[in-house]
C-alpha cells in the first residue's frame, strides 16, 4: 500500500463512518462537529480561537459546531475565570442523550453496505482488522464524551 491508496481507504472509512452515525433530526455537516469535539476532549477549557487553530477549521465553522454541541447537552461553557473576555469550552460532566445514542450504535449496517458482495466472512474479517487498526491508531484523547 503507498500513500495514496493509504488516504483513499482513510476517506472510504470516513464516509463508512459517517454513514453509520445516527442523523435523525439533525441535518448534516457532522464532520466539523466530530473533529471540533474530538479536540474539546483533548483540550479542555479552550476557546473557539484556539480550536480553530488546531483544527484547520474556519472559525466560524467551529462556533457553529459548538452551538450545536451545547444545544445537545455535549459541551458547556463557561467564563474564563483568568479573563473575564473569553469563553472556555468543556465536555460536559455527564453524557447526553444524543452521545449515548451514538454510543450505542454499531458500525453494521454501513460497513455491510461499502462492502461489494453480501459475504458474512468478509464483514467479519473487515470488522476484526478495523479493531486491530483501532487499537493502535486511536488517538487516546478523542475518545468520545
Amino acid at each position: 500500500m503507498d500513500g495514496v491508496e493509504l488516504f483513499l481507504l482513510g476517506r472510504a472509512l470516513m464516509k463508512i463512518g459517517e454513514d453509520a452515525l445516527p442523523t435523525e433530526g439533525l441535518g448534516g455537516g457532522h464532520r466539523p462537529v466530530l473533529v471540533v469535539t474530538s479536540d474539546i476532549v483533548a483540550h479542555p477549557d479552550s476557546t473557539v480561537g484556539e480550536i480553530a487553530r488546531r483544527t484547520g477549521l474556519p472559525q466560524s465553522a467551529v462556533s457553529t459546531a459548538v452551538t450545536r454541541l451545547q444545544t445537545a447537552g455535549s459541551i458547556t461553557t463557561d467564563t474564563d475565570p483568568r479573563d473575564r473576555r473569553r469563553t472556555v469550552i468543556r465536555p460536559a460532566a455527564t453524557i447526553s442523550e444524543r452521545v449515548a445514542r451514538i454510543r450505542a450504535s454499531t458500525i453494521d449496517d454501513a460497513l455491510a453496505a461499502a462492502l461489494p458482495t453480501a459475504d458474512h466472512a468478509a464483514l467479519g474479517e473487515v470488522h476484526a482488522a478495523l479493531e486491530v487498526l483501532a487499537r493502535h491508531l486511536r488517538p487516546r484523547a478523542a475518545a468520545p464524551q
